[in-house]
């Protein structure tokens, strides 16, 4: 009687046990994602900051809605590099800018910027970016990419 009891504890504590694995484990499934890490490896000055934005469908693009931000300061006066973490599967496109004066947005002469900008893919661009020629896809790996200004 004794060993069945026993038995009977140890089959529920273990039951206990796997179930809290599973949860754990779907826990971390749904906070997995890949980093995307982001290189502008020749910078005009030493001055500002340059600004990243992830952006998740062409819709958000158009409407500046960021899917994740980020800052990056900028080293030996001519690089900065940072990581979007955790970002799920799907089709995303970045953008950068230059703030040299350091006021948090692309300063323009007209209708042209004066502060540098690149998207992923290093499009020619003659006109504002867009989507289709800086998206990308994220699968199951960490992506690096180099935006050239």
């Amino acid at each position: 009687m004794m060993t069945r009891i026993a038995l009977l504890i140890l089959m529920s504590l273990l039951s206990f046990l796997s179930k809290a694995q599973e949860t754990q484990n779907e826990e971390l499934t749904s906070n997995e994602g890949v980093t995307v890490t982001v290189t502008i490896p020749k910078i005009a000055s030493n001055e500002g900051k340059v600004y990243f934005a992830l952006y998740d469908s062409n819709e958000s693009f158009i409407e500046r809605v960021t899917f994740q931000e980020a800052t990056g300061e900028i080293k030996d006066n001519t690089t900065t590099t940072i990581s979007f973490v955790n970002v799920p599967k799907g089709t995303y496109a970045i953008t950068c800018y230059h703030d040299a004066n350091d006021n948090k947005q692309l300063d323009f002469k007209g209708m042209r910027p004066v502060e540098d900008y690149g998207t992923t893919n290093n499009p020619q661009l003659f006109g504002p970016p867009q989507f289709d020629l800086a998206k990308f896809d994220v699968n199951d790996t960490n992506l690096t990419f180099e935006i050239n200004f």
